[in-house]
């Protein structure tokens, strides 16, 4: 029976053992956490819009599936095995890594000593903790206004409209990378409900009580950071060709040139594509398709190109915006209803 190694229980972790539950493969999932975790809706976890058993799904069940919980600090192609903190070593014939990003901080002074963070449902929860115990008045600094800075600003505006909000963005308008119309939306939501963005930011360097944009200091209570990510610091180690945002240049079957017995997917791989869960979801399915066709010594597949449906954002509970179809951009209730719908899908399928 081969043994596939399963690194990191995400969205493309999950859709593998998905995929193979009822398969005659030995599937081995490795994963910190027990469960699940949705990181699409992290940013309403540390807003505490959401709690902490709303963003959990158990890990499917099969005959061959099986988990083992903890953390991977070395992946050894070399001797197709990987290696936990606890001491464990686990050997594979096939692997596939998909343990998903970090935070990036640019070199930048102050980042990461002081600033939260969601890329993680521990981080979440710690800057959840950490806003809950802030006074009426604080000021709250977000460091990057991509999806998750603007979607964190808005939830947590709706949870607390004591605080002060202010979102610090490199751009001349929010979301410019989207489309005119979902930029000056979102720009103007913002507006209307007195969140301070700072445009064309230049963040130098950050202390425990402000963030410093250029000649400015901006005072600040608590401040998170949003303004991008790189592969996990294991994957990074690995010293496999990567692209300039650190992410592990690929062949057109999704394994390290080098080692065919090694897939990437999801934020650790290098595509022409912005990472996503969608995206995560969609690659997994290919290299399900590519080891279905190994393990039967038959020819690889030609892939067909990855076509995302689009991009769906909140602007708190009952607002959103979103590109779908590739161009058609939308704002107001309908995205946000979209999303939900998404998520509730999501769930019930698992």
């Amino acid at each position: 029976m081969k043994q596939l190694v399963v690194l990191g229980g995400g969205y493309g972790g999950m859709r593998i053992c998905e995929r193979f539950k009822d398969e005659d493969v030995a599937v081995t999932l490795v994963d910190r956490l027990p469960y699940h975790a949705l990181k699409t809706e992290y940013y309403a976890l540390a807003a505490g819009t959401l709690s902490d058993r709303d963003v959990r799904i158990a890990f499917p069940e099969g005959e061959h599936l099986s988990y083992k919980y903890g953390h991977v600090v070395k992946i050894s192609p070399e001797t197709n095995s990987v290696h936990l903190q606890d001491g464990t070593e686990l050997f594979y014939d096939d692997l596939i890594i998909a343990l998903g990003c970090e935070d990036k901080y640019h070199n930048i002074p102050g980042a990461q000593e002081f600033t939260y963070s969601i890329q993680t449902l521990e981080e979440s929860r710690k800057t959840q903790q950490a806003i809950c115990g802030l006074s009426p008045g604080a000021i709250v600094s977000i460091v990057g206004a991509g999806l998750s800075g603007v979607e964190l600003a808005s939830e947590l505006h709706e949870s607390r409209k004591d605080l002060k909000i202010r979102l610090f963005d490199r751009g001349p308008s929010v979301l410019s990378f989207l489309s005119d119309k979902v930029s000056t939306y979102v720009q103007e939501w913002f507006e209307e409900h007195d969140v301070e963005v700072i445009n064309n930011s230049n963040v130098t360097f950050v202390t425990a009580d402000d963030v410093q944009n250029g000649d400015d200091a901006y005072p600040s209570n608590l401040t998170i950071w949003t303004a991008g990510t790189q592969p996990v610091k294991v994957v990074r180690d690995l010293g496999f060709e990567a692209d300039s945002g650190g992410r592990i240049k690929l062949t057109e079957h999704h394994h390290v040139p080098e080692h065919e017995n090694v897939f990437v997917i999801g934020d650790c791989a290098s595509l022409p594509y912005a990472p996503s869960g969608q995206l995560a979801e969609h690659q997994a399915d290919q290299v399900v398709d590519v080891l279905q066709a190994k393990w039967a010594g038959k020819k690889l597949p030609k892939l067909p190109e990855i076509k995302l449906r689009g991009m769906l954002g909140s602007l708190g509970k009952s607002d959103g915006f979103g590109i779908v179809m590739g161009k058609q951009a939308l704002t107001g209730k309908v995205p946000r209803l979209l999303k939900s719908g998404v998520l509730w899908k999501h769930k019930k399928i698992k």
